[in-house]
């Protein structure tokens, strides 16, 4: 135990460190985390020897849960009310055409010309299916890092999309599936499809508002417990929903989005402990699931993966995109243009690699291989130039530096509206003169606290201001603390 503590810590931390490096140069930390994962495995450095798909199965599921119920918690609903239509229609038409026009391509390629993988149409399919969907942890962590911000409603059509497609492409693989180890009729698909559709759905509604009621009624004694009973609710509502035959992915990030825009009992604390939590669940997953890739097997799969991944980049993905946004006419050509490559595969595609794999198909291992080294170069490649291709389109929005605390760990309730910044104390701020009470402050602004080197006090109008003090101020509104600052900087 003491050894596996101590390799899984390095690695973590290995990762964390060559991330903070990569996010300099634009490359997305998840990637490197996959790969640091894919070096130390066995067929690597052999730091750790890990040949297990249904652990990282599991491990993989119990992430995505955290990933799909965080997503939804910082989802607004006032964001995606005009991009519910088409984020919908883009998460499930979307994903059946792209694995369609995929799984075509597979099986046309795999018998003209890579003829050594000899894929059938239900495995084309299946291993379309597989890389059908965005991947929800790479999309939340590539916009929401980079802070991009995007015009005609992109960045919540593109999160919405990426948080909800899952349950289709889950839906898809395990009816391929179940295609392949026997027979399945038409009936039957369409009975799984609409029963864990709406079970899905349901499930989300119906938990997410169970749940709502019994964190504002019950009377934990530690605050802290709160965030550890919001973790319980998100497995509750994926499990229970899974065992009466819904989509556990749909309902969880439903109730995640329920939550999210409701006031709870310690949201705040909660949701700060998610977004550390979410963090620690996408390193662990994309480390498990690069353990269990092989360098050794990538180099057979790697012309076949580029034709693969070149082709849904630039021709499925835009063809899907393009046919289900064409009746929604308030996205430009070049939004549809953006839409279309930002179709990041991730750790989803691999942990559903893993279904095929446990049930034993046939070609399951090089369905497997395949999907990595596809996630591999859509991580670097689209991943890396998301920013870049929405500057090139005119698309991305100057960002608005939010007023960060740094030098005082204070927070509001969501009740209060207040706004709080952090004010560095310039020579001509004083120019008045150097006592609180001579500067210009708006009605309803209050300096609060007042930071001089490693001292913290609370000042009174007569305190005295030296040049290098921070001030804590407060407002009731984010448009009179702007016009503190402007005033405080002109010393007028």
């Amino acid at each position: 135990m003491e050894a596996f503590l101590l390799v899984g810590s390095l690695l973590m931390f290995f990762s964390i460190a060559i991330g903070k490096a990569s996010s300099r140069f634009g490359v997305p930390v998840l990637l490197f985390f996959l790969l640091v994962g894919f070096i130390a495995g066995s067929d690597g450095l052999d730091i750790v020897e890990f040949d297990n798909p249904k652990l990282a199965q599991y491990v993989g599921v119990l992430a995505l849960v955290i990933i799909l119920f965080s997503g939804g918690m910082d989802t607004r609903f006032a964001d995606i009310r005009p991009v519910i239509a088409p984020g919908l229609v883009l998460a499930t038409a979307g994903v059946l055409i792209t694995a369609l026009i995929c799984g075509t391509f597979v099986y046309l390629v795999s018998k003209n010309w890579f003829t050594a993988f000899k894929f059938g149409l239900v495995e084309s399919l299946l291993l379309a299916a597989v890389m059908s969907s965005t991947d929800s942890a790479s999309v939340f962590a590539i916009l929401r890092s980079k802070g991009l911000s995007l015009k005609e409603n992109l960045r919540p059509l593109l999160e919405l999309e990426s948080g909800s497609n899952d349950p289709m492409a889950y839906l898809l693989t395990i009816v391929l599936i179940q295609l392949l180890q026997g027979d399945v009729g038409a009936g039957f698909i369409v009975w799984t499809f609409f029963r864990q559709l709406f079970v899905g759905l349901l499930g989300g509604i119906v938990f997410g508002r169970l749940s709502l009621y019994v964190i504002n009624r019950i009377n934990l004694d530690n605050d802290a417990i709160y965030s550890v009973l919001l973790l319980v609710i998100a497995f509750f509502i994926y499990s229970a929903t899974s065992v009466i035959g819904g989509n556990g992915y749909l309902a969880v990030y439903v109730g995640g989005l329920l939550l999210g825009n409701r006031r709870f009992v310690h949201k705040r604390s909660s949701v700060r402990f998610f977004e550390g939590l979410t963090w620690l669940a996408q390193i662990v997953m994309f480390l498990t699931l690069g353990l269990l890739a092989n360098p050794s097997q990538m180099l057979p799969v790697a012309k076949l993966g580029c034709v693969i991944g070149v082709f849904m980049m630039f021709v499925a993905r835009p063809i899907a995109t393009w046919l289900c946004l064409a009746p929604f006419r308030k996205f430009s050509k070049r939004g549809l243009t953006f839409v279309s490559f930002v179709g990041l595969r991730g750790a989803v595609p691999i942990v559903f690699a893993t279904y095929p794999w446990i049930a034993e198909v046939d070609n399951s291992q090089s369905i497997f291989n395949i999907v990595f080294f596809i996630t591999l170069l859509s991580m670097l490649f689209q991943g890396t130039l998301v920013p870049t291709v929405a500057h090139w389109l005119k698309l991305d929005l100057p960002v608005k530096p939010k007023d960060k605390l740094t030098e005082f760990d204070v927070d509001f309730s969501d009740d209060i509206s207040s706004s709080m910044a952090e004010i560095k104390v310039e020579p001509q701020m004083l120019r008045m003169g150097n006592r609180l009470i001579d500067l210009n402050l708006p009605e309803h602004t209050l300096v609060a606290m007042v930071k001089r080197k490693r001292r913290y006090f609370i000042p009174r109008g007569h305190t005295v201001l030296e040049p290098g003090d921070t001030l804590l101020v407060m407002s009731e509104t984010e448009a009179a603390l702007t016009q503190t600052r402007q005033l405080l900087e002109v010393g007028d």
